[in-house]
Order: structure tokens, then C-alpha cells, then sequence
């Protein structure tokens, strides 16, 4: 059976999409995104954009996102059917935003010269909606991809929505180059691009004394986490690793939940915990819940200092949807997944102090997030910790995706990130988004590594995507204009 053109189209588009996982971490293999959308750009402007932009998209997130099976199969005990049916959703779902991408780069666009301008355009309009409609999911964000390159300097004005313009913008210039009638406008947008990357700023670097952290990765598996039977193995595994660093370290750092109770209820091991603090001189940042004492409860970042009288604590503010809380027009969820936790989202500053240090506090997926790790840094924070618990995803790509977004807040804000995980990847990233210093994956041990505070402001922390959006209408109107001319 022959298949007409179309049909080999959406194929194409829907392999294409398949390989943009690879571009992204563990894989690495960035420069790989360029061909793909020039291929995928080749295929919008054939006919068809939106379902080849949908086609695109279902391959990128559906196939991408392969690893919530495993996930909710195992631990949200969903049969195989039905874990495979939510990724085959969320690929459904998040296909929308590339046919969005697709049907505007070709409805602005006109005729073929002005996609230099329309793709790129369209590209940061779908990566910024992304990040935001539906309280946003910006996995695998397509600006990560210019870290470890020499633009990413412009992530601090424009922050990660604002960097997809560049691998957009190059691989436009590049299809047109391939055309005929179009090779000038390609050589102009290979100029341009050229320009960015050259012109681009440098991020910033910290200031003053060089701190010490040590943070822990106790590798506590994720069946045993909650298993009370566990629980004494659990809290001595830190204590021991901690024991080890706490006299050369300025702060040690738990990750998210590391203790899997509510001290409040628990006087004898809330106690203890204050007796190892205090043994060891150094303040302590540990993940925990908090009741909130409504029936429900806060996951968040406390701050034990023993020079201190009280913890303190940070709460998470942008909670999982299906994993911390069932959306309130689905209520009948929680009679499927009867293990779904009932948080809800903290309301402070989201910084927590000690020894007179600022330290904003990005709870697991928080990190996904520029206007979390912003307000943070707008609430005086002059460091960002971002504690997590990614055994949700076995040895699956997702762990190392999540961290890549981590290194893009740094970047963003100014700020060193300082990333303790329970199972990896523990790191200490600088402002410009380098890995200082980094345990091996699914470890028990502790890292230690330098850090510096900064109070500085970058564009992006002092107008958020101001910029980026403003900049997105100043370049619109033109295209639009220049469109009709033509027309």
C-alpha cells in the first residue's frame, strides 16, 4: 500500500520530533537540533503546517516523555495500559504547542523569505506558552540547548524562552541558503545569528568570600523511602554522611524530603536531629514536610542553624498537577491514584537564612521554573539551593533533563545553584551554568564545593520576560506589515 506524500510527511515530522529527546541531556548531542528543524521547517513549508507541527510535537513529547511509564506504573500502580496511555496524553497535549509554532511561522510568514523572521518568532511565543498555560511544563525547553555555548549570556536578559530564538533562528538562515531564490536572506540570518553569539554578555560571576557546601546524597531507594520499617536507615545514612563534612563545611544540604516525616509529630527524632546539629557547629538545610494544619501540608526546605532559636522554612509554591495535588475539576483522580499526596502550595518569600546568608529555596520541580528562581531572587536570596527527589525516574533520561533546567537558573539569575538529589545529580553550578563540581550518579556520599553569594540583579530577575515579550511585539508588527507588502 502506497502512502500519499502527506502521509510520508507526518511521518517524517513525527521522527524528526523523536530525535529532539536526544539533543537534550544525558545524550548531549545539541548540534543535532539544527538538521532537525531545518528538516522539520522543510515540512511546514510544504502545506499542512499544523499537522506536521503536531506530528513534530507528538514525536518530541510523547516519545520523550517515555519514562513517566515506568513511573506511574510502578509507583502510582497503574497497569501497563494505563501508564502507557497518560504518556501517549501528554504527548497529545504538549503536541499543540509546535502545531502552534508551525501554523504561525506559516500564517506570518507569507512567502518563503520571511520564515528568517516568523520561525524564529514563533519559536519563542511556543516555548513561552509552554512554560506557562496549563500551569506549564517547560521539560526539555528548547533554549537549554545553548548552554555550554558562547551565547548564553543573553539567558540573563531573556532568560530560557528568549535562547530559543537562536537554534530557530540559525536553522532558518540555513533552509533558506538551500534555496535558490532565498540564499541572500539565508547569508543575512547566518550573519545575524553570528552577531548574537559574538555580541552576547557575560554572565555573571559571584562576589567576595568562598563558602563551603557539602551536600548530601544518601541514594535512599524510592520503594524504601516511606517505609517506616526504613526510617532509622534513613535518618542515620545522613547523620553519617553529614558527620564526615560538617567541620569543613559553611552549610550542609539535605535534599527534598530527606526527612520523610512530620518532625512536629515526632519529639524524639525531632530531638536527635537537633542534638546532630548542634554536635556539629553547622547550619543545616534539609527537606521536609510541613502541616499546615488544615489536613494538609507543605513540602519544603527547612533552616536548623544551632546559633539560632527557631527553623525556619520555605515552602514549595508551584506543586506538581497529579503528583502534590488533583486539580479541583478532577476530583474523581483521587479514587484512581489513592497515593496522591494533598499539599499545598507555600506562600512566603521562598528564602530562608544562615549565618547571615540568603539562601532561596527551589523545591524539586520548582527548577523548571525562571519566575520561581526570580522571586526568589527578588525576596534577597544570593544563592539558590534546589533540593530533589528524581528516584521517581529510575535511571531513565529524566533525572538528568531536570538537572540541565537547573543549571539554566543559575544563568538566569546570577546566582550559584547549590542541587542536593537523593539519588543524583548532586552539583554545585556556577552563574554561567557550568557543573563545578558533581557526584557520580546513584552514590551514597557527600560533595563538597565552593560557592560564592551574589546580590547582583540581572536583566531578567529585574524585568522577568518583560523584554522578551515586548521585543516578540516590536518584531511582529513589522513582519505583518512587511507581509502585506509583498502580498
Amino acid at each position: 500500500m502506497t502512502r500519499s506524500p502527506n502521509q510520508l510527511h507526518v511521518l517524517i515530522a513525527l521522527a524528526l520530533g523523536a530525535v529532539m529527546p536526544f539533543t537534550f541531556s544525558p545524550y548531549d548531542f545539541a548540534w543535532l537540533a539544527i538538521p532537525v528543524l531545518i528538516g522539520w521547517l522543510w515540512l511546514i513549508c510544504q502545506g499542512s503546517a499544523f499537522r506536521m507541527g503536531y506530528a513534530f510535537g507528538f514525536g518530541w513529547f510523547g516519545f520523550g516523555a517515555w519514562w513517566l511509564a515506568p513511573t506511574l506504573h510502578t509507583f502510582g500502580h497503574l497497569p501497563w495500559v494505563m501508564a502507557a496511555f497518560c504518556v501517549m496524553l501528554v504527548g497529545a497535549v504538549m503536541a499543540l504547542l509546535p502545531a502552534l509554532w508551525a501554523w504561525l511561522t506559516v500564517k506570518s510568514a507569507g512567502n518563503t523569505r520571511w520564515v528568517l523572521v516568523s520561525f524564529p518568532l514563533a519559536a519563542v511565543a511556543s516555548e513561552w506558552l509552554r512554560g506557562h498555560i496549563f500551569t506549564g511544563l517547560p521539560w526539555t525547553a528548547l533554549g537549554n540547548l545553548m548552554l555550554d555555548t558562547p551565547a548564553i549570556g543573553w539567558a540573563s536578559w531573556f532568560g530560557v524562552y528568549g535562547m530559543a530564538l537562536l537554534p530557530a533562528l540559525i536553522a532558518a538562515a540555513l533552509l533558506l541558503l538551500l534555496t535558490h531564490e532565498a540564499k541572500k536572506w539565508g547569508s543575512l540570518g547566518l550573519v545575524l545569528a553570528t552577531a548574537l553569539v559574538v555580541l552576547a554578555p557575560q554572565p555573571n560571576t559571584g562576589e567576595g568570600p568562598v563558602y563551603q557546601a557539602a551536600l548530601v546524597q544518601a541514594n535512599i531507594p524510592q520503594d524504601k523511602k516511606w517505609d517506616s520499617a526504613f526510617l532509622n536507615e534513613t535518618m542515620f545514612r545522613y547523620a553519617g554522611l553529614s558527620d564526615n563534612v560538617a567541620q569543613t563545611s559553611d552549610i550542609i544540604i539535605w535534599p527534598e524530603a530527606a526527612v520523610p516525616f512530620f518532625l512536629s509529630r515526632s519529639p524524639r527524632w525531632n530531638a536527635w536531629l537537633g542534638d546532630q546539629i548542634t554536635s556539629w557547629e553547622t547550619p543545616l538545610l534539609f527537606g521536609g514536610l510541613k502541616l499546615t494544619g488544615d489536613s494538609t501540608a507543605n513540602n519544603g526546605l527547612f533552616a536548623h542553624d544551632p546559633l539560632q532559636a527557631e527553623r525556619q522554612f520555605a515552602g514549595k509554591q508551584h506543586l506538581v498537577p497529579f503528583g502534590e495535588y488533583v486539580p479541583s475539576w478532577i476530583p474523581f483522580l483521587h479514587a484512581l491514584v489513592p497515593e496522591i499526596a494533598d499539599f499545598r502550595p507555600a506562600e512566603d518569600t521562598g528564602v530562608v537564612e544562615a549565618r547571615g546568608i540568603q539562601y532561596g529555596a527551589l523545591i524539586c520541580y520548582e527548577s523548571l521554573f525562571p519566575e520561581q528562581a526570580r522571586f526568589r531572587v527578588e525576596n534577597g536570596a544570593q544563592v539558590l539551593v534546589n533540593v530533589t527527589n528524581d528516584a521517581w525516574y529510575g535511571t531513565t533520561p529524566a533525572a538528568w533533563q531536570h538537572f540541565q533546567a537547573a543549571r539554566m537558573r543559575a544563568v538566569e539569575t546570577g546566582r550559584y545553584v547549590l542541587r542536593a538529589a537523593n539519588t543524583g545529580v548532586s552539583a554545585v553550578i556556577s552563574p554561567d551554568g557550568k557543573v563545578l563540581a558533581s557526584l557520580p550518579w546513584w552514590t551514597k556520599a557527600a560533595l563538597q564545593g565552593e560557592f560564592q553569594l551574589s546580590d547582583a540583579r540581572t536583566p531578567f530577575v529585574r524585568w522577568g520576560d518583560g523584554p522578551l515579550l515586548i521585543t516578540l511585539l516590536l518584531l511582529f508588527i513589522p513582519l505583518v506589515r512587511g507581509r502585506r507588502k509583498d502580498d
